[in-house]
């Protein structure tokens, strides 16, 4: 049995350049790979199954099944494997749970079943899947461009704790709505979050006004303004939100000072949890 971990991701970073002829937004973010994770075992087998802790996720739109899937299909192996998916990475939160079990899927698979495919095609693969899911390939902290598709290696985030509260609140077809909420005004031209990239290049302090994201004045419910309110109060020096929310962060140096804020959140409504940032995935 072979067994990989799919970590969440958190946008440090994330604008919005505008909306391309396709139909496409293009962005520019800086994102970066935290030890929050799912748990994705695979065992031999003569067919291919799903199982996951998360009995609703067992479906065909399940990203891990369809990366098996095309895997499967690209490599033309008549191997079949045994998944099963442990879910702990929220759904829907703007941490990439989803986009993570493709990748980890990908490796997962690829070693089980002993076949590889040149960089170029897995990564045109992954594509296919989702935006975030080339990322998840390798983790870590990078820029990412276009339409998730340009994917530059940062170095190393010096370490951080990461407090991370989901509110409770659910958007139906969250990412689309959302979109179709931007205007023009929201655009911008990536000049923050690009500070913000050669800034870890130099390994500077994060500067919590480059921490942009553009889908934060257009999440207007009410849980938001409440989850970012009990994250200050409970001494957290900013909040900011990543991908489309709902989830809300802030990163700490010190260990102490995270846990003294997730020890306070914990007793709030929606779901808390304590990271740390991490390189690369395995």
């Amino acid at each position: 049995m072979i067994t990989r971990l799919a970590p969440a991701k958190l946008n440090l970073a994330l604008e919005v350049l505008g909306r391309r002829p396709d139909g496409y937004h293009e962005i520019v973010s800086v994102v970066q790979t935290i030890d929050l994770a799912d748990t994705l075992e695979f065992a031999p087998s003569s067919d291919l199954t799903l199982t996951c802790s998360d009995a609703s996720l067992v479906n065909e739109d399940n990203l891990g099944w369809r990366a098996a899937r095309g895997l499967q299909a690209a490599t033309r192996t008549r191997a079949g494997a045994a998944i099963h998916l442990e879910k702990r990475i929220p759904l829907a939160a703007g941490l990439g749970g989803g986009s993570s079990d493709a990748a980890a899927t990908f490796l997962g698979l690829s070693e089980l079943w002993g076949v590889s495919m040149p960089a170029m095609d897995l990564y045109t693969l992954a594509r296919l899947l989702g935006a975030d899911v080339p990322f998840f390939l390798r983790g870590g902290t990078a820029l990412v461009e276009g339409t998730g598709e340009r994917v530059t290696t940062l170095p190393p985030l010096k370490p951080h704790w990461a407090v991370l509260l989901v509110p409770p609140l659910s958007i139906p077809r969250k990412t689309a709505t959302l979109y179709g909420r931007l205007r023009p005004a929201h655009c911008t031209d990536g000049t923050r979050t690009r500070a913000l990239a050669q800034a870890i290049r130099t390994n500077a302090s994060l500067d919590p006004c480059l921490l942009v994201n553009a889908f934060q004045p257009v999440l207007t419910e009410p849980e938001m303004a409440r989850g970012r309110a009990a994250m200050l109060e409970a001494g957290a020096p900013w909040a900011a939100l990543s991908g489309s929310g709902p989830t809300l962060f802030c990163l700490f140096e010190e260990a102490t000072a995270a846990r003294e804020v997730y020890g306070t959140l914990k007793w709030q409504s929606g779901q808390v949890f304590l990271a740390r940032t991490i390189q690369g995935v395995s």
